[in-house]
C-alpha cells in the first residue's frame, strides 16, 4: 500500500553510532512501525517497534539500552538511533509496518531495499 525507503546506513567502528531513517510515501501512516534486520546467513529478525502515536516502543533484548526508535508522523518518517554498535549488529536493516507489539511480525510481506549497516574495526 505504501512505499518505504530506508537510509542512513554505513560503515562504523564498534562503539560508534548511526541513525537510520524510513520514509513512507503512502497517504496513510497510522500503523505500528518497526525495524527489522537480516545478517548474512541469518533469518530476518525484529529489532524495534513503535505504535502510531509514538507513546509505546518495544525492542528485541539484544538492542535494549542501545537503540531508540522514534517517529515523526508529520514527515511520515520513522527513525532508529543506534548507539554503542557491536559487530553483531552488522546487517541490512529494513522498515515495515508491525502487526502488533505482541507478535512483532511485519504487516507487509513485501520488503524495500533496506540500508546496510556494517560494524567493523
Amino acid at each position: 500500500q505504501v512505499q518505504l525507503v530506508e537510509s542512513g546506513g554505513g560503515l562504523v567502528q564498534p562503539g560508534g553510532s548511526l541513525r537510520l531513517s524510513c520514509v513512507a510515501s503512502g497517504r496513510t501512516f497510522r500503523d505500528d512501525m518497526g525495524w527489522f534486520r537480516q545478517a548474512p546467513g541469518k533469518e530476518r529478525e525484529f529489532v524495534a517497534g513503535i505504535n502510531w502515536s509514538g507513546s509505546l516502543t518495544y525492542y528485541t533484548d539484544s538492542v535494549k539500552g542501545r537503540f531508540t526508535i522514534s517517529r515523526d508522523n508529520a514527515k511520515n518518517t520513522v527513525y532508529l538511533q543506534m548507539n554503542s554498535l557491536k559487530t553483531e549488529d552488522t546487517a541490512v536493516y529494513y522498515c515495515n509496518a508491525v502487526l502488533s507489539d505482541r507478535t512483532r511480525t511485519p504487516l507487509s510481506p513485501n520488503w524495500a531495499q533496506g540500508t546496510q549497516v556494517t560494524v567493523s574495526s
